[in-house]
């Protein structure tokens, strides 16, 4: 096991000596005290286990004076009789149920059933003794610990009820000012115990906080119990820092499919499954607590990514009941806000690919435009360095197309915007990445021609080479969709421009009658007149190696010797044969006018 960072150390020995000296007296069934007070706390890793499973760390307690002993405490339905030698002069009210106790025992532990038991009038004392608790934080069942601590009974502590019992005593202010050892430092000290002391224990506590959430932040619970994970996460000396070798490290995450999830280096995520496990506002005090004891960007980042594809297979698939019918708006929004505002800002901390997907859930819940444009931006400076397959976010809906194009539509449009100057090699990327991006989606039957048209023409022209793969894209956009109108065919190919094409790509265009006859029929032309002009072109040559030929002939019969007579009739035969080809590509050529113009008609 990697060895604990110094500075934890020193401060965790600092709080187990504190920890222990409030401990004693308790007694703790299945857990070992330590040799001596200082020793530090046992760390678990549990690579692959739920934090559910396994034996809880478990507390019996019981007050250190009782002023009265319960002999029984009898439940029937919704009432509790607590029996002693003297009759019961105290009814109290927590929910539907009613507890029949004295009066001795229970003011002289809580500072407000004190005040609710001698601040009433004298009408009110005299015509009931019953008094109301409401907002208890864990109701019935943890008052009844309460009961059971003021009348001398030994009460179970696990930390299934450890955080509510905290909580309920602070609520009932039952302080050692009243009693030393009272309930709040008995609870404080077991509390503390489990927070630092067992991985599994922290969770456990960080679930029952979910049902009394404004009690556990006003008390620091949800804090304390976060910043231990974080600790027990950051004693992996390799989350620390980076190195020479760490910037290789490459973390894929599809949130798509919560399986596909891959890591480098297990040992540095071994945390992952169970932080996924936890509620949104206890994930997000994790993910903060971690940044400050600094965790390594690119795994608060995983983590974060590791949670958000956890949470999306149960909203789909609908485990727990939780499916997007059920969920409300507003907390979807909610969970969508806080995964952006807590991403890390270091560069490649997130993938472009996850970004995408936060981008994609925040359209469909409208979260604020703010984080929206801030998401669109940074996924704009990251495209030169993608690839196409990271572009690619499903869509939900039946009748839509299997990949939502409208949303890298976006992204480009707000790269150019970011990118308004002359072209530069990393737009050449980007036109080879959306180029790339459009081959993959051309084959979804259900991909609208405007849809695929205005991710064409959401870059400049200047921003690709040439429009080879574009040409590809739009080929097999056609041969996918061969119903399509003549007029939307020529719409799409309107962008295909003959000069940006290389030979073969025309070659290719001038046989595929996939494309619009308009768009055939300009090609031909085309690369006829291209023809001509290199005929033209080459006639020339010859004509000026004709008449240097002469020139060297008769330089050469000036200095004594003769130029063959035959070699200049064959290129005088060779330019007239040029001219024939000439009038014959001329003829040619107004033929297809013609037949272009008809077409027309």
């Amino acid at each position: 096991m990697p060895e604990t960072p110094k500075l934890f150390v020193k401060n965790n020995f600092s709080l187990c000596s504190n920890f222990y000296a409030k401990m004693q007296g308790f007694v703790f069934p299945g857990i070992d005290r330590p040799a001596t007070g200082m020793k530090s706390v046992d760390r678990e890793y549990p690579a692959h286990r739920s934090v559910s499973g396994g034996r809880q760390s478990k507390c019996v307690m019981s007050p250190s004076n009782a002023g009265m002993v319960a002999e029984t405490i009898e439940r029937r339905n919704k009432h509790w009789f607590v029996q002693t030698k003297v009759a019961s002069d105290l009814i109290i009210q927590v929910g539907d149920s009613s507890f029949h106790l004295h009066k001795l025992p229970m003011v002289m532990r809580s500072g407000r059933l004190n005040r609710l038991v001698f601040q009433r009038s004298d009408a009110e004392r005299e015509t009931s003794s019953k008094i109301h608790i409401d907002n208890l934080p864990g109701g019935t069942k943890v008052f009844e610990l309460v009961v059971k601590f003021c009348y001398g009974w030994k009460a179970d502590l696990t930390a299934a009820n450890i955080a509510p019992l905290y909580c309920a005593a602070h609520f009932l202010e039952m302080s050692d000012d009243f009693e030393q050892g009272n309930l709040i430092s008995k609870t404080e000290a077991f509390l503390s115990f489990l927070i630092f002391s067992s991985w599994k224990d922290a969770f456990r506590i960080l679930k029952t906080c979910e049902s009394i959430s404004s009690w556990a932040n006003e008390f620091k619970i949800t804090k304390r119990s976060a910043e231990a994970i974080a600790w027990k996460a950051c004693t992996n000396v390799k989350a620390f820092g980076s190195s020479e070798n760490d910037n290789a490290r490459c973390f894929n995450v599809l949130p798509n499919n919560a399986e596909n999830l891959k890591f480098e280096d297990e040992a540095d995520i071994w945390w992952f499954e169970d932080v996924s496990s936890l509620r949104i506002d206890h994930f997000i005090e994790v993910i903060q607590a971690l940044k400050c004891k600094g965790m390594r960007a690119d795994l608060v980042g995983s983590c974060i990514a590791h949670w958000t594809a956890k949470w999306l297979a149960r909203i789909t698939s609908g485990l727990e009941r939780m499916t997007l019918k059920h969920m409300t708006h507003q907390l979807l929004r909610v969970t969508a806000e806080c995964l952006i505002k807590v991403l890390p800002t270091e560069e490649n901390s997130v993938t472009c690919n996850f970004i995408l997907h936060l981008l994609k859930l925040g359209f469909m819940t409208k979260i604020n435009s703010e984080l929206l444009s801030m998401l669109e931006r940074r996924i704009a400076l990251m495209l030169d360095q993608c690839c196409a397959p990271d572009l690619l976010v499903k869509n939900y809906g039946g009748k839509d197309s299997v990949h939502d194009v409208g949303l890298i539509v976006r992204v480009v449009v707000s790269y150019v915007s970011i990118v308004l100057s002359s072209p530069t090699p990393k737009m050449f990327a980007v036109g080879r990445l959306i180029d790339g991006y459009l081959t993959l989606v051309a084959k979804d039957e259900n991909l609208t021609v405007n849809s695929f048209q205005s991710l064409v023409e959401a870059l400049p022209k200047d921003a690709r080479y040439c429009d080879d793969n574009l040409y590809r894209a739009i080929d097999m956009y056609l041969k996918a969709h061969p119903s399509l109108t003549e007029e939307k065919r020529m719409s799409l190919c309107g962008s295909l421009e003959y000069h940006r094409l290389s030979q073969e790509a025309r070659e290719h265009v001038m046989k595929n009658d996939r494309l619009p006859l308009k768009i055939t029929t300009r090609f031909i032309l085309l690369e006829q007149v291209n023809m001509t002009r290199s005929m033209t072109a080459i006639g020339s040559n010859y004509r000026r190696t004709k008449t240097q030929a002469i020139v060297r002939v008769n330089e050469g019969l000036g200095k004594g010797w003769t130029n063959s007579k035959k070699e200049i009739n064959l290129m005088t035969k060779e330019v007239e044969t040029m001219r024939v080809q000439l009038n014959d590509l001329q003829m040619c050529k107004l033929k297809l006018q013609n037949q272009l113009k008809r077409c027309i008609i």
